[in-house]
């Protein structure tokens, strides 16, 4: 969720937790100070917030490692109850020095370490570092292109897991997917946006020759907000699984 305004859709639509994150055309970047308290504050849902500290890669010098140390503990002091969070070395591997810095600055919030694990050279090895390193959950589509594409592999990776962490399935899941997912990989949590356009407040006519989006396929005064209803789908698609 990147609003206020998504994150009481989800709970309006029956979702379990928020993850917080900002500038998604990224794929999401740590939100604002403000973002995270006004969220906590009016949405009766666990918030994990997203420490990322920009787009790219996830291959963090000292001074990115720095920021996002400082992100983990004003996360703690506005009432996060979960970090979602990773980073990587060159040649792909889990920076287990970053990350144990991350985890234990975290604690007793537990981390999920995210997709950045989709892009690791072994996704085994991985697993084992992140158990480890005391990473609470995982989030991943099975190094594939969608979770659903992944579903065999995901299910490989919880049963390597076990109940050592939890595997969180993620990547271009929604309400038509989400039954098949749980049935083919077997995970019991998923991650979703299900968002769709909403046409934004207008300021008059306008000037069609300013443009401040950089996505031309989207007018400039529209957004992406989580629809309650979809989100309402997905909830009775993993009920109809058995989940």
């Amino acid at each position: 969720m990147d609003s206020v305004e998504s994150a009481r859709a989800a709970l309006a639509g029956g979702a379990d937790r928020l993850e917080l994150c900002d500038n998604l055309v990224e794929g999401g970047t740590t939100p604002s100070a403000g973002m995270l308290a006004v969220c906590v504050e009016n949405v009766a849902l666990p918030v994990f917030v997203l420490v990322r500290p920009r787009g790219g890669d996830f291959v963090y010098d000292d001074t990115e490692a720095a920021v996002m140390l400082r992100d983990i503990a004003a996360a703690r002091e506005l009432g996060a109850l979960g970090i979602v969070t990773g980073a990587l070395t060159s040649p792909g591997d889990v920076d287990e020095y970053l990350t144990r810095a991350l985890v234990d600055a975290a604690r007793p919030l537990p981390v999920t370490f995210h997709r950045a694990f989709d892009v690791c050279r072994d996704r085994d090895a991985a697993l084992d570092a992140l158990v480890r390193l005391g990473v609470s959950r995982v989030l991943t589509s099975g190094g594939a292109a969608t979770a659903l594409d992944g579903a065999v592999e995901i299910h490989r990776l919880s049963a390597l897991a076990g109940d050592r962490l939890a595997i969180l399935a993620g990547g271009g899941v929604n309400e038509s997917n989400a039954r098949e997912l749980v049935l083919r990989s077997g995970v019991r949590e998923i991650h979703v946006r299900c968002a769709d356009q909403m046409v934004g407040r207008s300021y008059g006519p306008g000037n069609p020759a300013v443009r401040f989006r950089r996505m031309p396929d989207i007018a400039e005064t529209t957004r992406l907000v989580t629809d309650v209803s979809r989100v309402s789908r997905v909830r009775e698609a993993v009920a109809r699984a058995g989940a």
